[in-house]
Parts: structure tokens; sequence; C-alpha cells
């Protein structure tokens, strides 16, 4: 099993290499095309190669000459089937972060929550890969309080770091009345304001996370970006009487993410390479955004 998953891992990476070389030739394509469709002279620098790449044009079309990358490898059965999500803590989990790590279970379908005891990062993600999982979510804290969650995708990545804020459980919400039942269907969801290519890549790790909701669900995720800040709330909705009366309630938890980090790899492959980070210098102009324009 140990050999299979390095082998495919290496072909993987194989794969993710040559993505540059793939980008570089389907950009001189799209400059022929474009030119010959608006009958423009062809650019300098390609009328060398233009009778070669022009019979690679006529063979192809125009959405099949489109190359594949990385993130097609990583979710490419994700339509097949429904994601499998194994949750689990940092070591010795305070009170706290153990009932939000119950919390967490009921969000996500078809999830299992693992007590961490003595076991290594390495040993849970090879035993989450046996065992078929599609994900890995860790849950960390400081002093008491949730303070990270890194979601790992199996069996080659992406990793996903966020810094974790303003957490409020279900027994922490001061309004009992408002708070609904907890639902076990699957949930819709709505991912807003997620406008860059940054913010498409982090909409397309968190929406994996859940199964196709049937259309007569009335459970619903937000995952709003603020300012870069991804606010999550869970609610779930009643029609009372007529179709534009709706009664909403709130479920819980809340809290709000802030991406740090993305990984092209899983969490414990510390030689993987950083597909995104959020340095100390990023914070120093305010109105700088990276997940919407």
């Amino acid at each position: 099993m140990l050999r299979r998953t390095i082998r495919e891992r290496r072909e993987y990476l194989y794969r993710k290499n040559l993505e540059a070389k793939e980008r570089v030739l389907y950009d001189k394509k799209r400059k022929i095309r474009e030119a010959i469709t608006e009958e423009r002279p062809i650019p300098t620098e390609l009328r060398n190669e233009e009778a070669e790449l022009r019979k690679e044009i006529d063979l192809e079309d125009e959405q099949t000459a489109v190359p594949r990358t990385h993130e097609d490898d990583e979710y490419a059965n994700a339509s097949e089937k429904d994601p499998k999500i194994l949750l689990t803590t940092s070591r010795g989990p305070s009170q706290p972060l153990t009932q939000f790590a119950k919390e967490l279970k009921l969000i996500f379908p078809n999830s299992q929550r693992m007590n961490r005891g003595s076991q290594v990062i390495s040993e849970i993600i090879e035993a989450a890969r046996k065992s078929d999982f599609t994900d890995v979510i860790l849950v960390h804290e400081h002093r008491g309080k949730p303070d990270g969650l890194v979601v790992c995708h199996l069996p080659f990545g992406p990793t996903a770091y966020f810094g974790l804020s303003n957490v409020v459980t279900r027994h922490d919400i001061k309004d009992k009345k408002a708070i609904g039942k907890v639902s076990e269907v699957y949930p819709h969801l709505v991912l807003h304001n997620f406008s860059t290519k940054l913010g498409q890549r982090t909409a397309n790790i968190l929406k994996h996370l859940f199964p196709v909701p049937k259309p007569d669900s009335r459970r619903i995720l937000s995952f709003v970006n603020q300012s870069d800040y991804i606010v999550f709330r869970h609610h779930v909705y009643q029609q009372q009487g007529g179709p534009g009366s709706i009664e909403l309630k709130e479920v819980g938890p809340r809290f709000d993410l802030l991406l740090y980090k993305i990984k092209l790899g899983t969490h414990d492959q510390s030689e993987a390479q950083d597909e995104w980070v959020l340095r100390p210098y990023m914070n120093s102009t305010r109105k700088r955004r990276y997940l919407a324009d």
C-alpha cells in the first residue's frame, strides 16, 4: 500500500510539473486562433511556429484545447462519490474544543470524529487513506479557545490552513428560543463574494466537503467573504403560509475563518509546495483584498 501511494504521488507531481508547458502552448494557440478569427496579423514572436501550431489547432476545438490542471486531478472523483470526512483535534483537547468538534461533526455530513490520543499526523493521514476518507479536518486551540482549522484533501491534497475566530457554539448562543434543531439532511451551500482566482480556489475547497443536497432540503450553510474573513452561519427555514412567508432559524455554531495558506500536498508532507501564503507584509495595505475584487 505504501509503494502504491508513493507511486501515485510521484505520478501526480509529474503531471503537475507539465502544467507550465501546457499553459504556454495553450496561450500560443489562443493568440493564433484570436488573430485568425479577428483577421489580424499573426504576432511576430509566433510566426516561426505558426504552421505547426495551425495543424494542432485544426485537430482540436476550443473547449478540448483548454489544458487540465492539478485541480482537475485533485477532485477528479468528486462527482462519483460523496465526501467522507475524518474529524479530529489537537492533542489533549479542552472541553470547549471537544464541544466545538462535536458540533462540527453535525455540520459536515458523512463525517466521523476521532479522539486524537497519541497519534501523530502522518499516522492519521495514512489511516484515513486506507479507510477511503476523502478529507481530514484538524481543529486546533489556544488556551482553551479554538483558533485553527486545517482542511486536508486526500489522497494528494490540497491542504488549506485557516485561522479560526469569533467561535460561538450552540449552547453559547444567548437566544435559546431562536435556535433551531440540527437537521441531518444534506445542506444547500451559499458561497458569496469569492470572485478572485484565490477566492474561487478557496470556495472550491470548501464546497467539496459537502455532498449534493436534494432540492427540498431546508438546511442552509453560508460561507460569506467579508474583507477576506469568511463568515460561517448555519440556518434552517420553514414556510409558514404563502410563498413569501418564510421563517429562518439559526442552528449554530458560528465562526469566522481567515485563510493563511494553501499547500499542494497533504498535511503530513512538509516538502510539499506552497500554492499561496499570507505574508506579514500583505497586511500593510488595508484596501488590499485577496478573495474578492
